[in-house]
C-alpha cells in the first residue's frame, strides 16, 4: 500500500538532549518524514503544539520542568493524536502508566533506528487510515489492510511475508525492486540466504493476483536484477 501520505504527518518530537534530538531527526527525515518540530522542555513542547498542531508525538520521560506522562495528558486535552513514549526509564511501573494514560507504544533507549521506524509507521498505519486501500492490478486488486487479493470476486488471504513483499513492491510501483531489497523487506537485517524462499513466495502470490500466473502481466521478473509491480494508473 502507498504509504506516502503518512509521511506528510506533522511529528513533534520532545527530549532534553540535543543529539538525541538530531538522530532521531535525521533517521525519521531518511525515512521520508520532512515536517518535525523538537522541543526540550514540557513548556516549550507545550508552546510549540499550540501553533503547530502536530498530528503524532515522540516523547522522552524525564524533561527538565516536568515529565512526558504530564505533558501527553496535556497534549490530549487540545488533540487527540498518537503518541511514542522513547525513554531511557524502562521499568515496567512507567510502562503500565504510559500505556494506562493512552500511549501508543513505549521504547526504551537505548533503541535501533530500524525498530523506531518500524514503530512509527505502524502507529501511523493504525491511526490514519487511507481512504483508498485497493491497488488495481490488471485482473484482480490489492487491499493492504485487509491482507487479501480480490479476484473474480473471491477474497484470497495473503500470508505475512507475501504482504511485506508487496507492500514493498507497491511503494516502488513501475520501478525494478532487487532481490536484495525484497528479500531484506520480508526477512530484515539479514536478508542473505532467502532468495530462493524469495521465489517461492514470488510463485504464490502470482497465483493470488494474476489471471494466468505462468504468463505474468502484473509482477514482472526483471532478469538477473529483481521484480516490478506494474500498477494500473500509476
Amino acid at each position: 500500500m502507498d504509504f506516502d501520505y503518512l509521511k506528510q504527518k506533522r511529528i513533534l518530537l520532545v527530549d532534553d538532549e540535543q543529539e538525541l534530538l538530531d538522530m532521531v531527526v535525521s533517521i525519521l527525515n531518511e525515512d521520508g518524514f520532512q515536517d518535525i518540530k523538537t522541543a526540550k522542555t514540557v513548556s516549550e513542547a507545550v508552546t510549540v503544539s499550540d501553533t503547530y498542531q502536530p498530528e503524532f508525538a515522540i516523547l522522552d520521560v524525564m524533561l527538565p520542568d516536568g515529565n512526558g506522562f504530564d505533558l501527553m495528558e496535556r497534549l490530549k486535552k487540545t488533540a487527540d493524536y498518537p503518541v511514542l513514549f522513547l525513554t531511557a526509564r524502562g521499568e515496567d511501573d512507567d510502562k503500565f502508566r504510559g500505556f494506562g494514560l493512552g500511549a501508543d507504544d513505549y521504547m526504551v533507549k537505548p533503541f535501533l533506528p530500524k525498530e523506531l521506524l518500524f514503530r512509527v509507521n505502524a502507529i501511523l498505519r493504525r491511526s490514519y487510515k487511507a481512504e483508498n486501500p485497493l491497488v488495481k492490478l490488471h485482473g484482480s486488486k490489492i487491499d493492504f489492510e485487509r491482507a487479501e487479493v480480490l479476484k473474480n470476486g473471491e477474497h484470497i488471504s495473503l500470508t505475512a511475508k507475501e504482504h511485506d513483499i508487496l507492500a514493498a513492491l507497491y511503494r516502488n510501483a513501475g520501478r525494478i525492486v532487487t532481490i536484495d531489497a525484497l528479500c531484506e523487506a520480508a526477512w530484515g537485517d539479514n536478508p542473505f540466504g532467502y532468495e530462493n524462499s524469495l521465489m517461492a513466495h514470488i510463485r504464490r502470490i502470482r497465483e493470488k493476483i494474476e489471471e494466468n500466473p505462468s504468463q505474468p502481466v502484473s509482477l514482472i521478473t526483471m532478469k538477473g536484477l529483481g521484480y516490478k509491480l506494474v500498477v494500473e494508473g500509476k
